[in-house]
């Protein structure tokens, strides 16, 4: 009988990157199939070690943006920093079918599950919001009526990270209501 061992969640692993999806000008949401992910709960993170071609490898921690019902997938929303050495590279040059170095998840402080009922208050600014998204996402997957409040404060309303499936929750969703607070450019009226 052949025993197969599933790595530990501090194990380096390598995903395959499946997706991507543009969130704003400086954002992207990078999707990746992970065959021996463990799971993970709504609000954990992963540390990502991309590998340059002469070997020089470097880690930085990204927030999952999936609930826990979608894994083996598992997606980060990483924000392009112009002086970054990770997040220009994952935002403007990785591509589907490239694989990843992850491991995790972790962290277990800052989680949420829906059993643990609520009222919940939810408070990001930029990419903060990374983390939140997986829990209102894994709130509507279990279809959650735990009453609800995002706020989520951006510089101008282009840079409100997931707007449209905000947008798109709050329609669909009872008890749940999304402020956004703008801090550099306001939208006309």
């Amino acid at each position: 009988m052949e025993r197969r061992t599933v790595p530990g969640r501090l194990t380096w692993q390598l995903g395959e990157v499946v997706a991507t999806q543009g969130e704003t000008a400086r954002a992207k949401s990078i999707t990746l199939a992970v065959p021996n992910w463990i799971g993970h709960r709504a609000g954990q993170h992963v540390d990502v070690r991309p590998t340059a071609e002469d070997g020089y490898q470097v880690e930085r921690s990204y927030s999952i943006s999936l609930p826990p019902q979608e894994q083996p997938r598992v997606a980060l929303t990483v924000e392009r920093l112009d002086d970054g050495e990770v997040s220009p590279y994952l935002v403007d040059e990785l591509r589907v079918g490239d694989k990843l170095e992850l491991r995790g998840p972790i962290g277990g402080y800052f989680v949420w599950e829906a059993r643990r009922g609520g009222p919940l208050l939810l408070v990001a600014r930029g990419s903060g919001i990374v983390p939140l998204m997986a829990m209102l996402r894994h709130r509507a997957a279990v279809g959650s009526t735990v009453p609800t409040r995002l706020l989520s404060s951006s510089r101008s309303f282009e840079e409100v990270i997931y707007r449209d499936d905000l947008d798109r929750l709050e329609r669909r969703s009872t008890m749940l209501e999304v402020v956004y607070t703008l801090t550099r450019v306001q939208p006309p009226g």
